[in-house]
């Protein structure tokens, strides 16, 4: 199954530090682009979360932000003796510099830089839970784009359809295009000579003929949307294949409307680039 290039997840979970929360938006690009915006406390994790994305996702651009709510965390801390010790000199030596000063507050030494000591995070336990974090989210991704990856597969299929419905309808016009062309030419000679010369006639069918020849161009046709019907159904990355093959289907039907030998033959060439056109559209959005 094709996969769409775009798709949102987002989830939370909690981790040592408090609550980590994910959030992953894709667009379609023309190879995988991840934007990253995370929070620096936990820039160390950026490199994991690079890994994850670059092995589930082949093409488009991911924005990506992780960041933590440390308010969350239930951490415990203790008072720093080194600190204290420091603390208590420099209290002393204030005091006696300033002997009518007011002694320090519990509170006081409490906002004292470096008095209070947090235990060390459990950086084996950070590290697995933003993994399993960015893994949760990233099948919910890749979820998403599958289900609109399977919209834009069968909407292509639809339009290769009705492709083949146009070319059909070619290939019996030709020969009538042809008799039209006898009688047209019949008449012209007979107006400027006053009979048909049969040889002149076959020698000028003959050249028309080879001029409208539009075999070569519909067995193109036919076999370019095989393919584009193969890489549907093989899925993965087709993205930039039925780019291409929506590239050399409209190719072959600008030439065959070039050819068009009658009306109707031109109509269908016509309809055959506008359902081209509307493939390439959708393409664009498939990885």
């Amino acid at each position: 199954m094709v996969q769409s290039m775009t798709g949102y997840a987002a989830a939370s979970a909690e981790s040592p530090r408090g609550t980590l929360a994910l959030e992953l938006r894709s667009v379609n690009a023309r190879f995988l682009d991840v934007q990253l915006r995370v929070a620096e406390e936990l820039r160390s994790l950026e490199p994991l979360l690079r890994e994850l994305i670059a092995a589930r996702i082949a093409r488009g651009k991911v924005d990506c932000r992780f960041f933590l709510n440390a308010e969350t965390a239930a951490r415990p801390a203790q008072l720093n003796a080194g600190a204290l010790e420091r603390l208590r000199a420099l209290g002393a030596a204030a005091k006696q510099a300033f002997p009518e000063a007011e002694p320090l507050r519990v509170a006081d030494v409490l906002h004292w830089p470096g008095v209070v000591a947090e235990a060390p995070a459990d950086e084996a336990r950070m590290r697995a839970a933003a993994e399993s974090l960015g893994r949760r989210v990233l099948d919910e991704l890749v979820a998403a784009r599958r289900r609109e990856g399977e919209k834009l597969g069968g909407a292509v299929a639809a339009q290769v359809a009705k492709m083949r419905e146009r070319l059909a309808s070619i290939a019996p016009l030709l020969p009538q295009a042809i008799a039209a062309y006898r009688e047209k030419l019949a008449e012209r000679l007979r107006e400027a000579i006053g009979s048909a010369d049969d040889e002149r006639i076959r020698a000028e069918i003959a050249l028309f003929a080879a001029k409208v020849d539009v075999d070569e161009e519909l067995t193109r046709l036919r076999g370019h949307l095989d393919e584009a019907e193969r890489s549907l159904k093989s899925g993965g990355p087709a993205g930039k294949r039925l780019d291409f093959l929506a590239q050399e289907l409209n190719r072959e039907a600008n030439t065959l409307a070039a050819k068009a030998a009658s009306q109707p033959i031109a109509g269908a060439a016509l309809e055959l680039k506008l359902l081209v056109e509307q493939m390439r559209e959708q393409v664009q959005n498939i990885e």
